[in-house]
Protein backbone atom coordinates (compact mmCIF):
# COMPACT_ATOMS: atom_id res chain seq x y z
CA UNK A 1 0.00 0.00 0.00
CA UNK A 2 2.96 2.30 0.32
CA UNK A 3 5.77 3.25 -2.00
CA UNK A 4 9.39 3.46 -0.99
CA UNK A 5 9.03 7.21 -0.55
CA UNK A 6 6.21 6.66 1.94
CA UNK A 7 3.38 7.85 -0.30
CA UNK A 8 0.24 5.75 -0.37
CA UNK A 9 -1.36 4.59 -3.60
CA UNK A 10 -4.60 6.50 -3.34
CA UNK A 11 -5.12 7.62 -6.96
CA UNK A 12 -7.04 5.63 -9.55
CA UNK A 13 -4.84 4.30 -12.39
CA UNK A 14 -4.74 6.44 -15.51
CA UNK A 15 -5.36 5.18 -19.01
CA UNK A 16 -1.64 5.19 -19.74
CA UNK A 17 -0.96 3.14 -16.61
CA UNK A 18 -3.48 0.52 -17.73
CA UNK A 19 -2.14 0.52 -21.28
CA UNK A 20 1.46 0.09 -20.11
CA UNK A 21 0.40 -2.76 -17.81
CA UNK A 22 -1.31 -4.55 -20.70
CA UNK A 23 1.78 -4.13 -22.88
CA UNK A 24 3.84 -5.73 -20.11
CA UNK A 25 1.37 -8.61 -19.95
CA UNK A 26 0.13 -7.51 -16.55
CA UNK A 27 -3.56 -8.37 -16.82
CA UNK A 28 -5.87 -9.92 -14.29
CA UNK A 29 -7.60 -13.25 -14.72
CA UNK A 30 -9.05 -15.90 -12.46
CA UNK A 31 -7.63 -19.37 -13.07
CA UNK A 32 -10.62 -20.83 -11.25
CA UNK A 33 -12.93 -19.35 -13.89
CA UNK A 34 -10.84 -21.00 -16.61
CA UNK A 35 -10.89 -24.31 -14.74
CA UNK A 36 -14.68 -24.25 -14.30
CA UNK A 37 -15.30 -23.36 -17.96
CA UNK A 38 -12.98 -26.17 -19.09
CA UNK A 39 -14.60 -28.62 -16.69
CA UNK A 40 -18.14 -27.79 -17.82
CA UNK A 41 -17.18 -27.79 -21.50
CA UNK A 42 -15.43 -31.16 -21.34
CA UNK A 43 -18.27 -32.56 -19.19
CA UNK A 44 -21.01 -31.75 -21.71
CA UNK A 45 -18.97 -32.84 -24.73
CA UNK A 46 -18.14 -36.11 -22.97
CA UNK A 47 -21.84 -36.74 -22.35
CA UNK A 48 -22.62 -36.07 -26.00
CA UNK A 49 -19.73 -38.25 -27.18
CA UNK A 50 -20.38 -41.10 -24.75
CA UNK A 51 -22.02 -43.41 -27.35
CA UNK A 52 -19.08 -42.85 -29.72
CA UNK A 53 -16.57 -43.41 -26.93
CA UNK A 54 -18.36 -46.59 -25.89
CA UNK A 55 -18.41 -48.05 -29.43
CA UNK A 56 -14.79 -47.09 -30.07
CA UNK A 57 -13.52 -48.69 -26.85
CA UNK A 58 -15.71 -51.76 -27.38
CA UNK A 59 -14.41 -52.36 -30.90
CA UNK A 60 -10.84 -51.66 -29.81
CA UNK A 61 -11.00 -54.15 -26.91
CA UNK A 62 -12.61 -56.79 -29.13
CA UNK A 63 -9.86 -56.39 -31.68
CA UNK A 64 -7.13 -56.54 -29.03
CA UNK A 65 -8.49 -59.58 -27.21
CA UNK A 66 -9.31 -61.30 -30.50
CA UNK A 67 -5.75 -61.08 -31.77
CA UNK A 68 -3.89 -61.30 -28.46
CA UNK A 69 -2.16 -64.50 -29.46
CA UNK A 70 -0.90 -63.10 -32.77
CA UNK A 71 0.92 -59.95 -31.58
CA UNK A 72 4.32 -61.61 -31.84
CA UNK A 73 5.03 -60.32 -35.32
CA UNK A 74 6.29 -56.79 -35.82
CA UNK A 75 3.53 -56.10 -38.33
CA UNK A 76 0.80 -56.89 -35.85
CA UNK A 77 2.61 -54.83 -33.21
CA UNK A 78 2.52 -51.89 -35.60
CA UNK A 79 -1.19 -52.49 -36.22
CA UNK A 80 -1.79 -52.56 -32.45
CA UNK A 81 0.04 -49.27 -32.07
CA UNK A 82 -1.97 -47.64 -34.87
CA UNK A 83 -5.25 -48.99 -33.49
CA UNK A 84 -4.38 -47.54 -30.08
CA UNK A 85 -3.57 -44.15 -31.63
CA UNK A 86 -6.83 -44.13 -33.59
CA UNK A 87 -8.89 -45.08 -30.52
CA UNK A 88 -7.18 -42.36 -28.48
CA UNK A 89 -7.79 -39.80 -31.21
CA UNK A 90 -11.49 -40.66 -31.39
CA UNK A 91 -12.07 -40.70 -27.64
CA UNK A 92 -9.63 -38.27 -26.03
CA UNK A 93 -8.51 -35.84 -28.74
CA UNK A 94 -11.90 -34.06 -29.08
CA UNK A 95 -12.06 -33.63 -25.30
CA UNK A 96 -8.53 -32.20 -25.26
CA UNK A 97 -9.39 -29.79 -28.08
CA UNK A 98 -12.56 -28.70 -26.27
CA UNK A 99 -10.58 -28.12 -23.07
CA UNK A 100 -8.00 -26.05 -25.00
CA UNK A 101 -10.66 -23.95 -26.76
CA UNK A 102 -12.61 -23.38 -23.55
CA UNK A 103 -9.42 -22.35 -21.74
CA UNK A 104 -8.46 -19.90 -24.51
CA UNK A 105 -11.95 -18.37 -24.61
CA UNK A 106 -12.28 -18.10 -20.82
CA UNK A 107 -8.83 -16.53 -20.48
CA UNK A 108 -9.24 -14.35 -23.56
CA UNK A 109 -12.54 -12.87 -22.41
CA UNK A 110 -11.01 -11.92 -19.07
CA UNK A 111 -7.87 -10.40 -20.61
CA UNK A 112 -9.64 -9.09 -23.74
CA UNK A 113 -7.34 -11.38 -25.71
CA UNK A 114 -4.27 -9.39 -24.72
CA UNK A 115 -1.06 -10.72 -26.29
CA UNK A 116 2.33 -9.74 -24.86
CA UNK A 117 5.63 -11.48 -25.52
CA UNK A 118 7.31 -9.63 -22.66
CA UNK A 119 5.86 -12.15 -20.21
CA UNK A 120 7.96 -14.99 -21.63
CA UNK A 121 11.21 -13.05 -21.40
CA UNK A 122 13.54 -14.43 -18.74
CA UNK A 123 13.70 -12.36 -15.56
CA UNK A 124 16.73 -13.08 -13.41
CA UNK A 125 15.05 -11.29 -10.50
CA UNK A 126 12.83 -14.35 -10.14
CA UNK A 127 15.92 -16.40 -9.26
CA UNK A 128 16.46 -14.35 -6.11
CA UNK A 129 15.92 -16.82 -3.22
CA UNK A 130 15.12 -14.05 -0.73
CA UNK A 131 12.37 -12.73 -2.97
CA UNK A 132 11.05 -16.25 -3.44
CA UNK A 133 10.89 -16.83 0.32
CA UNK A 134 9.15 -13.48 0.77
CA UNK A 135 6.56 -14.42 -1.86
CA UNK A 136 5.88 -17.70 -0.06
CA UNK A 137 4.58 -15.77 2.94
CA UNK A 138 2.79 -13.04 0.98
CA UNK A 139 -0.91 -12.25 1.24
CA UNK A 140 -1.54 -13.61 -2.23
CA UNK A 141 -0.08 -17.01 -1.32
CA UNK A 142 -2.11 -17.07 1.86
CA UNK A 143 -5.29 -16.39 -0.10
CA UNK A 144 -4.39 -19.11 -2.60
CA UNK A 145 -3.84 -21.57 0.26
CA UNK A 146 -7.19 -20.72 1.85
CA UNK A 147 -8.91 -20.98 -1.54
CA UNK A 148 -7.40 -24.41 -2.21
CA UNK A 149 -8.41 -25.62 1.24
CA UNK A 150 -11.97 -24.45 0.58
CA UNK A 151 -12.05 -26.27 -2.76
CA UNK A 152 -10.71 -29.47 -1.21
CA UNK A 153 -13.24 -29.21 1.62
CA UNK A 154 -16.09 -28.72 -0.85
CA UNK A 155 -14.92 -31.65 -2.94
CA UNK A 156 -14.62 -33.93 0.10
CA UNK A 157 -18.06 -32.87 1.34
CA UNK A 158 -19.66 -33.60 -2.04
CA UNK A 159 -17.89 -36.96 -2.27
CA UNK A 160 -18.98 -37.87 1.23
CA UNK A 161 -22.62 -37.01 0.57
CA UNK A 162 -22.68 -38.86 -2.75
CA UNK A 163 -20.95 -41.96 -1.37
CA UNK A 164 -23.19 -41.92 1.70
CA UNK A 165 -26.35 -41.64 -0.37
CA UNK A 166 -25.30 -44.04 -3.14
CA UNK A 167 -23.51 -46.66 -1.07
CA UNK A 168 -26.45 -49.07 -1.10
CA UNK A 169 -27.34 -48.59 -4.82
CA UNK A 170 -23.67 -48.99 -5.78
CA UNK A 171 -23.43 -52.26 -3.86
CA UNK A 172 -26.36 -53.61 -5.86
CA UNK A 173 -24.49 -53.18 -9.14
CA UNK A 174 -22.78 -56.49 -8.38
CA UNK A 175 -25.99 -58.26 -9.43
CA UNK A 176 -26.46 -56.14 -12.55
CA UNK A 177 -25.46 -56.83 -16.11
CA UNK A 178 -22.05 -55.19 -16.73
CA UNK A 179 -23.55 -52.83 -19.35
CA UNK A 180 -26.27 -51.60 -16.98
CA UNK A 181 -23.77 -51.38 -14.14
CA UNK A 182 -21.47 -49.20 -16.28
CA UNK A 183 -24.35 -46.89 -17.20
CA UNK A 184 -25.31 -46.58 -13.55
CA UNK A 185 -21.75 -45.69 -12.48
CA UNK A 186 -21.35 -43.22 -15.32
CA UNK A 187 -24.54 -41.44 -14.27
CA UNK A 188 -23.21 -41.21 -10.74
CA UNK A 189 -19.88 -39.86 -12.00
CA UNK A 190 -21.60 -37.25 -14.16
CA UNK A 191 -23.76 -36.28 -11.20
CA UNK A 192 -20.61 -35.84 -9.12
CA UNK A 193 -18.95 -33.70 -11.81
CA UNK A 194 -22.04 -31.52 -12.14
CA UNK A 195 -22.21 -30.85 -8.40
CA UNK A 196 -18.47 -30.14 -8.27
CA UNK A 197 -18.78 -27.73 -11.24
CA UNK A 198 -21.65 -25.88 -9.57
CA UNK A 199 -19.77 -25.57 -6.28
CA UNK A 200 -16.58 -24.46 -8.02
CA UNK A 201 -18.54 -21.90 -10.03
CA UNK A 202 -19.37 -20.11 -6.80
CA UNK A 203 -15.72 -20.27 -5.74
CA UNK A 204 -14.62 -19.02 -9.18
CA UNK A 205 -17.04 -16.08 -8.98
CA UNK A 206 -15.59 -14.86 -5.68
CA UNK A 207 -12.07 -15.55 -6.93
CA UNK A 208 -12.77 -13.40 -9.99
CA UNK A 209 -13.91 -10.52 -7.77
CA UNK A 210 -10.84 -10.94 -5.57
CA UNK A 211 -8.42 -11.04 -8.53
CA UNK A 212 -10.02 -7.91 -9.98
CA UNK A 213 -9.81 -6.09 -6.64
CA UNK A 214 -6.16 -7.10 -6.22
CA UNK A 215 -5.30 -6.02 -9.76
CA UNK A 216 -6.94 -2.62 -9.33
CA UNK A 217 -5.16 -2.13 -6.00
CA UNK A 218 -1.77 -2.92 -7.56
CA UNK A 219 -2.41 -0.50 -10.43
CA UNK A 220 -3.26 2.40 -8.15
CA UNK A 221 -0.82 5.29 -8.20
CA UNK A 222 0.63 7.76 -5.76
CA UNK A 223 0.05 11.46 -6.29
CA UNK A 224 3.71 11.82 -7.30
CA UNK A 225 3.36 9.08 -9.93
CA UNK A 226 0.36 10.87 -11.41
CA UNK A 227 2.35 14.12 -11.59
CA UNK A 228 5.37 12.38 -13.14
CA UNK A 229 3.18 10.66 -15.72
CA UNK A 230 1.52 13.95 -16.60
CA UNK A 231 4.94 15.51 -17.14
CA UNK A 232 5.96 12.63 -19.40
CA UNK A 233 2.81 12.67 -21.50
CA UNK A 234 1.90 16.36 -21.54
CA UNK A 235 5.34 17.79 -20.97
CA UNK A 236 6.84 19.66 -18.06
CA UNK A 237 4.61 22.68 -17.25
CA UNK A 238 7.66 24.90 -16.81
CA UNK A 239 9.06 23.89 -20.20
CA UNK A 240 5.67 24.30 -21.85
CA UNK A 241 5.34 27.76 -20.27
CA UNK A 242 8.76 28.72 -21.54
CA UNK A 243 7.88 27.50 -25.03
CA UNK A 244 4.68 29.54 -24.97
CA UNK A 245 6.64 32.62 -23.88
CA UNK A 246 9.12 32.12 -26.71
CA UNK A 247 6.27 31.68 -29.17
CA UNK A 248 4.65 34.89 -27.96
CA UNK A 249 7.97 36.72 -28.23
CA UNK A 250 8.50 35.46 -31.78
CA UNK A 251 4.95 36.38 -32.77
CA UNK A 252 5.42 39.84 -31.21
CA UNK A 253 8.71 40.28 -33.02
CA UNK A 254 7.10 39.43 -36.37
CA UNK A 255 4.24 41.78 -35.57
CA UNK A 256 6.57 44.66 -34.72
CA UNK A 257 8.45 44.14 -37.98
CA UNK A 258 5.22 44.90 -39.86
CA UNK A 259 4.51 48.19 -38.08
CA UNK A 260 6.68 50.29 -40.47
CA UNK A 261 4.50 49.05 -43.37
CA UNK A 262 1.33 50.50 -41.80
CA UNK A 263 -0.58 53.44 -43.24
CA UNK A 264 -1.97 54.62 -39.91
CA UNK A 265 -1.84 53.82 -36.19
CA UNK A 266 -5.00 54.47 -34.20
CA UNK A 267 -4.22 55.09 -30.52
CA UNK A 268 -6.07 55.70 -27.21
CA UNK A 269 -3.77 57.56 -26.33
CA UNK A 270 -1.45 55.15 -24.45
CA UNK A 271 -3.63 52.18 -23.53
CA UNK A 272 -4.44 50.85 -27.01
CA UNK A 273 -2.80 51.03 -30.42
CA UNK A 274 -3.82 49.39 -33.72
CA UNK A 275 -1.70 49.60 -36.89
CA UNK A 276 -3.61 49.39 -40.18
CA UNK A 277 -2.56 49.05 -43.83
CA UNK A 278 -4.72 49.30 -46.89
CA UNK A 279 -3.63 47.82 -50.24
CA UNK A 280 -6.61 47.89 -52.61
CA UNK A 281 -4.81 45.61 -55.08
CA UNK A 282 -4.68 42.77 -52.54
CA UNK A 283 -7.41 43.43 -50.01
CA UNK A 284 -10.98 44.68 -50.00
CA UNK A 285 -10.53 46.46 -46.67
CA UNK A 286 -7.69 47.64 -44.42
CA UNK A 287 -5.76 44.88 -42.68
CA UNK A 288 -4.60 44.88 -39.03
CA UNK A 289 -0.80 44.57 -39.01
CA UNK A 290 -0.30 45.02 -35.26
CA UNK A 291 -2.23 45.76 -32.10
CA UNK A 292 -1.28 46.09 -28.47
CA UNK A 293 -2.23 47.31 -25.03
CA UNK A 294 -0.32 49.41 -22.49
CA UNK A 295 3.45 48.84 -22.95
CA UNK A 296 3.04 47.04 -26.23
CA UNK A 297 0.85 49.88 -27.48
CA UNK A 298 3.57 52.38 -26.62
CA UNK A 299 6.14 50.25 -28.51
CA UNK A 300 3.89 50.16 -31.59
CA UNK A 301 3.45 53.92 -31.47
CA UNK A 302 7.18 54.48 -31.00
CA UNK A 303 8.18 52.23 -33.92
CA UNK A 304 5.52 53.82 -36.12
CA UNK A 305 6.70 57.33 -35.33
CA UNK A 306 10.32 56.33 -36.04
CA UNK A 307 9.29 55.17 -39.53
CA UNK A 308 7.01 58.06 -40.33
CA UNK A 309 3.68 56.27 -39.89
CA UNK A 310 0.70 58.52 -39.18
CA UNK A 311 -0.45 58.19 -35.58
CA UNK A 312 -4.00 59.39 -34.94
CA UNK A 313 -5.68 59.51 -31.56
CA UNK A 314 -9.23 58.23 -31.52
CA UNK A 315 -10.12 56.66 -28.19
CA UNK A 316 -13.42 54.86 -28.96
CA UNK A 317 -12.18 53.69 -32.37
CA UNK A 318 -8.88 52.40 -30.99
CA UNK A 319 -10.63 50.50 -28.20
CA UNK A 320 -13.21 49.02 -30.58
CA UNK A 321 -10.60 47.97 -33.16
CA UNK A 322 -8.47 46.31 -30.47
CA UNK A 323 -11.43 44.32 -29.14
CA UNK A 324 -12.97 43.32 -32.48
CA UNK A 325 -10.11 42.85 -34.94
CA UNK A 326 -7.62 40.00 -35.38
CA UNK A 327 -4.06 40.22 -36.60
CA UNK A 328 -3.46 39.88 -40.33
CA UNK A 329 -7.22 40.02 -40.96
CA UNK A 330 -9.37 42.66 -42.62
CA UNK A 331 -11.33 44.95 -40.33
CA UNK A 332 -15.07 44.22 -39.87
CA UNK A 333 -17.53 46.05 -42.10
CA UNK A 334 -18.84 48.28 -39.30
CA UNK A 335 -15.49 50.11 -39.22
CA UNK A 336 -15.26 50.84 -42.94
CA UNK A 337 -16.69 54.35 -42.68
CA UNK A 338 -14.54 55.51 -39.77
CA UNK A 339 -11.32 54.08 -41.22
CA UNK A 340 -12.07 55.43 -44.69
CA UNK A 341 -12.29 58.95 -43.27
CA UNK A 342 -8.87 58.54 -41.62
CA UNK A 343 -7.28 57.12 -44.77
CA UNK A 344 -8.73 59.91 -46.92
CA UNK A 345 -7.25 62.46 -44.55
CA UNK A 346 -3.86 60.72 -44.59
CA UNK A 347 -3.75 60.25 -48.38
CA UNK A 348 -4.60 63.93 -48.91
CA UNK A 349 -1.89 64.94 -46.50
CA UNK A 350 0.67 62.76 -48.29
CA UNK A 351 -0.53 63.62 -51.81
CA UNK A 352 -1.32 59.96 -52.58
CA UNK A 353 -4.02 60.76 -55.13
CA UNK A 354 -4.00 57.25 -56.60
CA UNK A 355 -4.98 55.69 -53.29
CA UNK A 356 -7.48 58.48 -52.65
CA UNK A 357 -9.27 57.74 -55.91
CA UNK A 358 -9.55 54.03 -55.06
CA UNK A 359 -11.18 54.86 -51.73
Amino acid sequence: MAESNGQEKTEQPTGKRRSDARKEGNVFQSRDVITVVMLVGVFWVARIMMPLIYRTLRDYMKWVFGGIGQISSSFLSYKLFMATVVAFAKCALPLLLVAMVCGIIAGGIQTRFNVSFKVIRPKFSKLNPLKGIKNMFSLKKAVELIKNLIKISILLAILYNIIKGDLTPVSRTIDMVPFNSAIFMLNRIFNLILKVALAFTVVAFFDYLYQRWTYEKELKMTKQEVKDEYKQTEGNPEIKGRIRRLQRQMAMSRMMQKVPQADVIVRNPTHFAVALKYDPDQNLAPVVLAKGQDKLALRIIKVGEEHGVFVIENRPLARALYASCELDREIPAEFYGAIAELLVYIYKATNREDMFNKL
